[in-house]
């Protein structure tokens, strides 16, 4: 399973993003999609994850301004990002289970500007 996520970069507070991470290998369907971060210093923390049922969680510190969604067609995840603060700086890794083995993509750098 290989995890392929685009879309990070640089933007102003208040400004938006959105993340995408597309799944592929030989598997029917991911049991869950979702977004992990990490900032220097900090430890890895969930940002938002979506089950292949529709259910998602969120971190308290995105609620309200970020989304996640999926299209379980292609095997990809979305995380639309509004109103980002200079807090919401890190390095964003997409993350899976498949087969109930977790699987991670290379991180891309989000970085919001004060």
């Amino acid at each position: 399973v290989q995890l392929q996520a685009c879309g990070g970069g640089l933007v102003q507070a208040g400004g938006s993003l959105r993340l995408s991470c597309a799944a592929s290998g030989r598997f029917l369907r991911p049991n869950v999609m979702g977004w992990y971060r990490q900032a220097p210093g900090t430890q890895r923390e969930l940002v938002a994850d979506m089950y292949s049922g529709g259910s998602t969680n969120y971190a308290d510190s995105v609620k309200g301004r970020f989304t996640i969604s999926r299209d379980i067609a292609k095997n990809t995840v979305y995380l639309q990002m509004n109103s980002l603060k200079p807090e919401d700086t890190a390095v964003y890794y997409c993350w899976s289970i498949v087969y109930g083995v977790n699987y991670w993509g290379k991180g891309t750098q989000v970085t919001v500007s004060s």
